[in-house]
């Protein structure tokens, strides 16, 4: 049978090292974890997560529970639930994924939560295991999410160096902070500019409400619309080119995920991409943390969204 001694011997590093690897990869260098996985990989060593469950006294499950409806951002989630996944194989845990109604069905060793809206907040905090949040919130749970604000500062800047003279934001409908965050964001900007309006938007994720909202609006050439989602950009743009107008000479626009609806647009969007598989193996390291006892440093982990620049913009 191979050994952890022989894993750190092919791998030329200490038994040490290897149980940290297998136990705390998030306090591993990423060429350390490379070294060991590979040893492992030529060795065949499968660790002992039986013994390991037994010994801990825990279930080696995770389960992920998303409090919104998949059909309207799927694309999203598969790239979340990807990045969750590929966290919890390093931990040699199983991801179960549940609905707010089968919350209390088995055993885990605690949870990560995305969806929420603010009356789901009350329960999930009585929740008895150790919770990490994927979205900001204001109740003082420890989350993961993209640092929204600066993204559609990012966003807004980009658009008036561009040259745009009008810039309209287009929000989603809902009393959420990841939301508000991205309307601060664009108003931020907007503020150090005079000789521009503030002119904002807000209707629901979708893209046949974007298409109606442009075509309901007196629009000036030279305008770029700062979209909170890829969704609405995509509606804006189908809105624009029904009604003739040109992209991106004459109109802009900017969206908000870059995890494939960009990608389909024709002209392909530019976006503010985020970065949803490290921010979904991020969500295991965090719980990791929680699970052992540990605090966290920081109660918010921010990534920032990467400005993406396509065929929507000059």
């Amino acid at each position: 049978m191979v050994t952890l001694k022989d894993v750190a011997k092919r791998a030329n590093v200490s038994k040490m090292t290897v149980s940290r690897v297998l136990n705390h990869p998030q306090l591993v260098t990423p060429e350390l974890k490379e070294l060991v996985y590979q040893a492992m990989n030529e060795l065949d060593y499968r660790p002992n997560t039986i013994a390991k469950a037994l010994a801990k006294n825990r279930t080696l499950v995770v389960k992920v529970l998303i409090l919104e409806e998949m059909d309207v951002t799927e694309p999203y989630y598969m790239h979340l639930i990807n990045g969750i996944a590929k966290g919890l194989d390093h931990y040699h845990y199983a991801l179960q994924l549940i609905t707010e109604n089968s919350v209390d069905f088995g055993e885990s060793d605690g949870y990560i939560v995305t969806g929420m809206k603010e009356d789901d907040y009350e329960w999930v905090k009585k929740i008895d295991k150790p919770v990490i949040v994927f979205g900001e919130n204001r109740y003082h749970m420890p989350f993961v999410d993209s640092n929204n604000r600066l993204g559609t500062e990012t966003a807004t800047r980009y658009a008036i160096e561009r040259g745009y003279q009008d810039i309209i934001f287009v929000g989603i409908d809902v009393p959420e902070l990841f939301e508000e965050s991205r309307e601060i964001g664009y108003k931020s900007v907007m503020e150090q500019y005079p000789d521009k309006s503030v002119q904002i938007h807000r209707i629901r994720n979708s893209s046949s409400q974007a298409a109606n909202l442009v075509k309901s609006l007196s629009l000036k050439e030279n305008t770029c619309f700062i979209c909170a989602s890829d969704r609405i950009a995509i509606g804006i743009e189908r809105g624009l080119q029904t009604m003739g107008k040109s992209i991106p000479e004459d109109f802009g626009i900017i969206g908000f995920d870059g995890v494939f609806l960009d990608q389909i647009a024709a002209p392909m969007l530019t976006t503010m991409k985020q970065q949803v598989v490290a921010m979904g193996s991020a969500c295991v390291d965090q719980l990791m943390l929680l699970i052992d006892g540990k605090e966290l440093e920081e109660e918010a982990y921010y990534f920032d969204a990467k400005l993406l620049v396509r065929g929507t913009t000059k």
